[in-house]
C-alpha cells in the first residue's frame, strides 16, 4: 500500500513546472483530486492533441502560465506570486533522439532550467519542499545490471548527459545551500507509459499512430529492455516524497530516489509491441537500421525500488500488463466520456482507499 495523504495536500498551493506535458498534466489532475491548488509554468504543448488541451488543464488548476523556463526573471516572479510551498519540477526536453539533433536547445532547457528552478527554491524561503525530476538514464548504462540510487552515473547522449548534469548540479546546491535544511530531493522514474501520450518517437504513442495510418507496427531496437510503468506509479512516489521532505522525515537519507517498476516489468520493446498487435489488428516488422540511424539506446535498463519501498512504504501497484490494459482502455473510453473524467476514474482505481 502507498501511504499517501490526501489531508495533508488539502489547499496546499503547489506550483509545478512542465505542466503542459504528458506527466505534468497527468500530475495537475493528481493533485487536483487530493484538493491541492495548483499553478502551472510552461512552454505550450509540443504535440497535436495534446491530453493538457484534451483534458482543459488551464481550467482544471488555479493558474497556467505558458512561459520558458530559461526565463529566470519571469520564472522567479511567478513562484513568488504562488505562494506555494511546494514545487515539482517536470519542465525538460525529455527525448533521446531528439537530443541528437538539437543538443544546445536539450542542454539549454535542462539544465539551465533546472539551475533557474534551483535559484528560485534557495531565494524562497516559503518552499518546504521540492521534487526535481531527472531520468532513469543518469546511470552508466555500459553495465548491465539493476541500478541504485548510489551507482556510478553515466550520461553518454546528449539527454541522459544534460540530466546527469543536473544531478550534479542539484548536489552542489544540496551540500553548498541547504545542508542544514534538505528540503528538496531527485527522482529518477523508468519508461513511463499512459494514456494521453502523443510524443514522437516513443513506442507506445507510435504503435497508435500506426493503428490510425493503418499501417504494421515498425520496431527500431525489438530486443531493448526497458523499466516500463503506468505514470501513476511515480507520480504517486513523488507525491508520497513531497510530503515527507515538507514535514522533514527524511533529513538523514540521501536525497535521490528510484521510483521504478518491479523488475516483472522490465519487458522487452517487442513484448509491448505484439501486446497491442493483436486487439488493434495489427503486425509486428522489425525495422532495418536507417543508414546515418542514431547511436543506439542502452539494450537493458532496470531500476530499484528497494530504497523508495522500505522508507517510503511506496511499491509499485499495477503490473506490467494491467498497465497496457489501461492504456487500452483509456483509448477505448475517450471516445464515449469526457477525457478529464477517464483521467480521474484511472487515478481513483488506482489509488482505491484514497479516494
Amino acid at each position: 500500500m502507498n501511504f499517501l495523504n490526501k489531508k495533508f495536500w488539502k489547499n496546499k498551493k503547489v506550483f509545478v513546472t512542465g505542466h503542459t506535458g504528458f506527466k505534468g498534466s497527468w500530475l495537475c489532475i493528481y493533485l487536483n483530486l487530493l484538493g491541492a491548488k495548483v499553478t502551472g509554468y510552461s512552454l505550450a504543448p509540443k504535440t497535436k492533441p495534446s491530453l493538457f488541451h484534451q483534458a482543459n488543464i488551464k481550467k482544471l488548476i488555479k493558474k497556467s502560465i505558458i512561459a520558458d523556463i530559461r526565463d529566470y526573471k519571469k520564472l522567479s516572479n511567478e513562484i513568488k506570486k504562488s505562494k506555494a510551498t511546494i514545487v515539482f519540477h517536470l519542465a525538460a526536453q525529455p527525448l533521446v533522439r531528439y537530443s541528437y539533433i538539437n543538443p544546445k536547445e536539450t542542454f539549454d532547457t535542462n539544465f539551465s532550467g533546472s539551475l533557474n528552478i534551483l535559484e528560485c527554491i534557495r531565494n524562497n524561503q516559503r518552499i518546504k519542499s521540492s521534487i526535481i525530476i531527472t531520468t532513469d538514464k543518469v546511470y552508466d548504462i555500459q553495465r548491465n545490471k539493476i541500478f541504485k540510487e548510489n551507482d556510478t552515473l553515466g550520461g553518454l547522449d546528449p539527454y541522459s548527459s544534460s540530466k546527469v548534469c543536473v544531478e550534479f548540479l542539484f548536489l552542489s546546491y544540496l551540500s553548498s545551500f541547504f545542508k542544514n535544511n534538505q528540503r528538496l530531493a531527485t527522482v529518477r522514474a523508468g519508461n513511463v507509459i499512459g494514456g494521453g501520450d502523443y510524443s514522437k518517437d516513443r513506442l507506445i504513442p507510435d504503435i497508435f499512430r500506426f493503428y490510425k495510418n493503418k499501417k504494421n507496427i515498425f520496431l527500431r531496437n525489438p530486443f531493448s529492455v526497458r523499466p516500463w510503468q503506468h505514470v501513476l506509479e511515480p507520480l504517486s512516489g513523488y507525491i508520497i516524497l513531497a510530503e515527507r521532505i515538507y514535514n522533514q522525515k527524511l533529513d538523514k537519507l540521501k536525497p535521490n530516489w528510484n521510483f521504478g517498476p518491479n523488475i516483472s516489468s522490465c519487458k522487452s520493446v517487442k513484448y509491448i509491441a505484439n501486446y497491442f498487435s493483436k486487439p488493434l489488428g495489427l503486425k509486428v516488422v522489425t525495422k532495418k537500421k536507417e543508414k546515418n540511424s542514431f547511436k543506439p539506446e542502452t539494450s537493458i535498463l532496470r531500476l530499484s525500488n528497494f530504497k523508495a519501498r522500505k522508507f517510503l512504504k511506496w511499491r509499485p501497484k499495477w503490473s506490467l500488463d494491467q498497465s497496457l490494459d489501461k492504456i487500452i482502455e483509456w483509448n477505448k473510453l475517450i471516445k464515449q466520456e469526457n477525457i478529464l473524467e477517464v483521467c480521474k476514474k484511472q487515478i481513483i482505481s488506482f489509488e482505491k482507499k484514497n479516494f
